[in-house]
């Protein structure tokens, strides 16, 4: 290892209604509004604090007591792709001729305006426009009094895209996992059972060896399972931050070590260390997580010398003080077209084996501590991550 120092160096529509015709004389519509309230099914900006329909990220299509639509905004348009002003004084099961995953219809089925008195409107559910496009659709009825006749049906709308993605994440996690867990649970498997039935038959040498890879195997379903841990504290931002002060330098000494100890040349690394370090107050193991990560991807996927600097940094707008490190290398680098996704689960540089879970764990950890990661191409054309974290003094010592 070599150690060096230096110095630092569309326009808005406006709210569709349907014309209605003019009550008899003396007559009074059920559950009529009083005078001056807005229409039922009409937009009204005042009572949205000012927000048009339109500007809903969701689809709304709301139906007046006849059961036409009166209200269908540009979210709506967008996922059933039909036009707002085709779908305003239609039928709502014209406009929305939905049906369930068994192709009944879902209208029919619900019926709004006859079923239940009780009911109160429908949860959330898939169904299926024409064409057989997925949609994420939940109602409410609204009613003049609890068991009265509906005034208004409305009803949400959303692509299911966000929730497949979800779902393909999950289902990529587990294949993952499955796949990393039956290479070291068949070999521990094997030679246990192996030794068990033939304990007898090897020498002292044989049994250290299959013991040794028993144990190797078992940690490395140990690393799996943290690795997971990681990933769903992280997801639900549950991830605890224990703040001591930290020796940055000793800790990537300790990570270089490592290395050396494995196999690795100690020539191989270059730290340099600039001078005037702020304090810094972060959580010793996690900060062994990020090195560990980072050094272990430039060995295993670099090439060359693996530089590792540390030296002072401004970090946020406030320009509070912080620390920078740097780890690049020598190898082929991360094509321009990657970069985007080094931080993303699943994610692998090569083919050189890991679960591509590592650098997502990484962002999330440093992100934890208040900090910032980013990747890079090295001065010498090899992968260049780095991470600046606050000094994250805890606030009853200031």
């Amino acid at each position: 290892m070599t150690v060096g120092t230096g110095r630092p160096a569309q326009a808005r529509s406006a709210a569709p209604r349907a014309a209605e015709p003019p009550p008899a004389p003396g007559a009074e519509e059920p559950g009529a509004p009083e005078p001056g309230s807005p229409e039922p099914g009409a937009a009204d900006p005042a009572g949205f604090a000012g927000i048009h329909p339109d500007d809903l990220p969701d689809g709304l299509v709301v139906a007046d007591a006849t059961g036409r639509v009166v209200t269908f905004n540009a979210a709506a348009s967008r996922i059933t792709a039909v036009p707002g002003p085709k779908a305003l004084g239609l039928p709502l099961d014209q406009a929305l001729p939905l049906e369930d995953l068994k192709g009944r219809r879902w209208w029919a089925l619900t019926d709004p305006y006859g079923g239940l008195a009780t009911r109160r409107g429908q949860p959330e559910r898939n169904l299926l426009l024409p064409g057989g496009r997925e949609v994420l659709v939940s109602a409410r009825y609204v009613r003049a009094h609890p068991t009265g006749p509906v005034r208004r049906v409305v009803v949400c709308l959303r692509g299911t895209e966000a929730r497949r993605r979800t779902e393909r994440s999950h289902a990529e996690l587990i294949a993952t996992v499955a796949h990393e867990l039956r290479s070291p649970l068949t070999s521990v498997k094997g030679f246990t059972a192996t030794l068990l039935g033939k304990w007898e038959r090897f020498n002292d040498e044989q049994k250290r060896l299959m013991l040794e890879t028993v144990d190797a195997d078992a940690g490395r379903i140990k690393r799996l399972i943290a690795e997971l841990l990681d990933i769903s504290r992280i997801d639900s931002g549950r991830l605890e931050v224990r703040r001591q002060p930290v020796d940055i330098a000793a800790a990537i000494g300790r990570h270089v070590q490592v290395h050396t100890t494995g196999g690795q040349s100690p020539d191989r690394f270059f730290v340099r260390i600039r001078p005037e370090l702020p304090a810094l107050w972060a959580d010793p193991d996690k900060i062994d997580q990020i090195l560990g990560n980072l050094l272990e991807n430039a060995v295993r996927h670099g090439e060359g010398t693996v530089t590792i600097e540390v030296a002072p940094a401004k970090t946020g707008d406030d320009g509070e003080e912080g620390t920078e490190v740097t780890v690049s290398d020598e190898g082929p680098g991360i094509p321009e077209e990657s970069m985007s996704r080094v931080f993303t689960r699943f994610w692998r540089g090569s083919k050189r084996g890991g679960t591509g879970l590592g650098l997502y764990i990484v962002k999330g950890v440093v992100e934890a501590h208040g900090g910032t990661i980013t990747v890079g191409r090295g001065p010498r054309g090899g992968a260049e991550f780095r991470f600046i974290l606050p000094v994250g003094t805890p606030a009853h010592l200031l």
